[in-house]
Formats: structure tokens, sequence, C-alpha cells
């Protein structure tokens, strides 16, 4: 018997907590110089390290399932009217090249795909949400 404990059966790919939270300080690092993008997180993030352990944790948590994210992150996205759908591509280009950077390919790779869904959820989600009740939808 060992006291190593088991690995989690639900964690998406294999990749460690310490990982994930260097990819997060890296992209956000990389964020608050970003032309488009910094402004706008500049707007609304007031400590920086308290919003990397937020979304390392949201992270950590769609990825290794570890419980360690609270939250509703549609809820709050959409709440902020200068956070706009055309920002997500940019997000996620950024995204992109921070994991292509940081990670082996075929992890980075897995994780990208995750973000990829997820940004499109929110990206989606502003879009919905947003619109006035009565208006005819947006078809992507």
């Amino acid at each position: 018997m060992t006291d190593q404990p088991l690995p989690n059966p639900l964690r998406k790919f294999d990749i460690s907590a310490e990982e994930i939270n260097r990819v997060v300080a890296v992209f956000y690092g990389r964020i608050r110089t970003h032309a488009v993008l910094g402004p706008v997180f500049a707007n609304h993030v007031t400590d920086w390290p308290e919003h990397e352990e937020k979304i390392a944790g949201f992270w950590r948590n769609a990825i290794l399932r570890e419980g360690s994210y609270y939250g509703n992150p549609m809820r709050v996205h959409v709440s902020r009217p200068d956070i706009k759908a055309e920002h997500f591509p940019d997000w996620l280009d950024l995204f992109y090249q921070v994991l292509s950077e940081e990670l082996p390919h075929d992890i980075g790779r897995k994780w990208a795909v995750l973000a990829q869904r997820i940004g499109e959820g929110f990206r989606t989600g502003i879009v919905s949400m947003r619109q006035p009740k009565d208006a005819p939808p947006v078809l992507f």
C-alpha cells in the first residue's frame, strides 16, 4: 500500500496544478500589455494575483476536477458591457500562444480544445444574453 493519492479518474488530461498556475500567470502577464485586451481587463481587475488565483482555480476545476472554483463566469462576462464578443478570438489566440510555448504539444492541444469550447460558449452567451428580448436571433 502506498501513501500516494490515486489520480482523479474524472480529470480531463494529465497536467499538474503547478503547470496550470504557471500558464495562467504567463497568460495574464501578456494580457496586461495586450493593446486591445489589456485596457478591458484593467477596467475590472484591481488585484492581479487574486484574479490569477481565481482563474487558475477555474482551470484546475475544469481540468483536474479539484473543486477549486465556485462562481458564475458567464454572468460576470455578460454583466460587463465593455467585454465584447469580438474580444474572444484575440483572447483565444493569445491563450493558444501561451499554451504552445509553456506546455508539451499534446497537453497544450488538449487544453486548447477545452479553451475553445469554453471561449465559444462565453462569446455565444454574451451575444445571446445581450440581445433585445424580441429581436431575431443572431445566427453565427
